[in-house]
């Protein structure tokens, strides 16, 4: 954040900066370290040590809001979960927070409308981000899903999954599968390789929680301690023919 200017430099146009940056690791989604992490205590973790990583965990008065981006922004992360992980992160209650949902894009828009606000609104900090939970709330989502039967009828791809989505810009594009196979390689190389020198390290934040693990036998879910300490959903031992020999999941 940039504090307000003086007055003799009123006409200069503000500029916001990023003083701190804070996240989780990146868990499995269903099995992972998160699958029973409320999403108000997965943002408010990152939010507690970004403010603290600014030097502000003495006094975050001069936090004016909170921003956050989410895909899927009902139940683990309804309830305006911007304004509840600031809560959380033990922010004082004078920190307003808005939720704000441009699916894949909503964390960066969440950032963009921190930095909105301190330029153009005159805030003297915020904070801008995004929080999901696939675990937790794409289930609920999916068979909650209402459509509009107008829209239905006029934009049906409102409602369309995101693989057909791909599928379609594939074929548009004439993006081939051997082209996607040799991508995925290469980006499981590059994090492998990212992950080894220690490039991540600093901007992940570890976080003990509760997971929850299934008996494959039985069915039962018991309750685990876990640690997330690094992003967990790469596979550094990926091979090329291994990718080749995947089946396509809704291509028709």
């Amino acid at each position: 954040a940039r504090y307000p200017p003086s007055p003799s430099q009123n006409t200069i146009m503000r500029r916001a900066v990023v003083v701190s940056t804070a996240r989780t690791g990146l868990a499995k989604s269903f099995r992972g370290g998160f699958n029973m992490t409320h999403g108000a205590a997965l943002a408010g973790h990152c939010i507690e040590h970004a403010v603290a990583r600014a030097g502000l965990a003495e006094d975050a008065s001069c936090i004016e809001d909170v921003f956050l981006g989410c895909g899927m922004p009902e139940g683990e992360t309804g309830m305006n979960v911007a304004r509840n992980a600031a809560m959380w992160a033990g922010l004082p209650n004078t920190v307003s927070g808005a939720t704000i949902n441009r699916f894949c894009s909503s964390g960066l828009q969440g950032i963009a409308n921190a930095a909105h606000s301190i330029i153009v609104d005159g805030a003297t900090a915020a904070i801008g981000g995004g929080v999901d939970s696939i675990s937790l709330v794409q289930p609920k989502m999916i068979k909650g899903v209402a459509v509009e039967r107008k829209l239905m009828k006029s934009h049906p791809a409102l409602w369309m999954p995101m693989i057909d989505t791909a599928d379609i810009v594939a074929e548009r594009y004439g993006i081939s599968r051997e082209r996607q196979d040799d991508y995925s390689l290469e980006s499981q190389k590059r994090t492998a390789a990212a992950q080894a020198a220690g490039l991540f390290d600093d901007e992940i934040v570890p976080m003990e929680t509760v997971m929850g693990v299934k008996d494959k036998e039985t069915g039962e879910v018991s309750k685990v301690p876990y640690s997330v300490v690094k992003d967990e959903c790469n596979r550094a031992d990926t091979q090329l023919s291994g990718l080749q020999s995947l089946d396509p999941i809704m291509i028709k």
